[in-house]
């Protein structure tokens, strides 16, 4: 959201201020809620945040999964890692793990639930890291990935495949990608917060 403070002499010169803010902590307040009811976040549950940015969703996951509970937390970038290092060494229960390009690093079979915020159409290797979720949920597992159609005339993040179109992830490719992973579709969520969408699926099992 941008933000304009302007002054405006007697001349005809008018000087302005151009203040951006950062995501509203509300903003993510809401995705929150929502992704522990979805995922049936709960005391003891283990959890992993993917591509988890400043961390924001990770305190909140720790927060409901308590100090029985686990919150995986990974990031690629480096100065961001540091972040949420900074974050595991005030919680517990959280473990930060660095991402690959092609593998989440998470240990196998070791999640009930797995999501991801805007970070799937910034995956250069897809079926690679589709693949890895997979293997990182126990049978029943559950993950949540949520997204945003790309906008008419928007530009692909770097490498990703061009079927992208623009900058986001039509829903209906994100879907065939990780169904072909081995994941089956629970619920289509449209009406997420910020005009973006949520795709639950599970992983086959008891």
């Amino acid at each position: 959201m941008l933000y304009s403070r302007c002054r405006t002499p007697i001349i005809t010169m008018v000087l302005c201020t151009v203040v951006i803010v950062p995501a509203r902590a509300q903003d993510y307040q809401q995705d929150a809620e929502r992704l522990q009811q979805l995922l049936h976040w709960q005391a003891g549950s283990v959890v992993a945040d993917v591509g988890a940015g400043h961390g924001q969703l990770t305190l909140a996951a720790a927060k409901s999964v308590g100090t029985t509970g686990r919150v995986y937390s990974t990031e690629l970038d480096d100065k961001r890692l540091n972040e949420l290092q900074g974050l595991a060494a005030k919680n517990s229960n959280v473990t930060v793990l660095k991402a690959g390009v092609t593998d989440t690093n998470l240990p196998p079979a070791c999640c009930d639930s797995i999501f991801m915020r805007l970070v799937y159409h910034h995956l250069t290797k897809p079926a690679e890291i589709d693949a890895s979720l997979f293997k990182s949920l126990k049978p029943g597992g559950l993950l949540a990935v949520i997204d945003e159609e790309p906008q008419p005339g928007s530009t692909r993040p770097e490498g990703v495949p061009e079927n992208r179109i623009g900058h986001g992830v039509p829903q209906h490719i994100m879907i065939e990608e990780l169904t072909a992973a081995g994941f089956e579709v629970v619920k289509h969520i449209d009406d997420w917060p910020d005009k973006h969408y949520c795709v639950l699926f599970s992983k086959p099992g008891n």
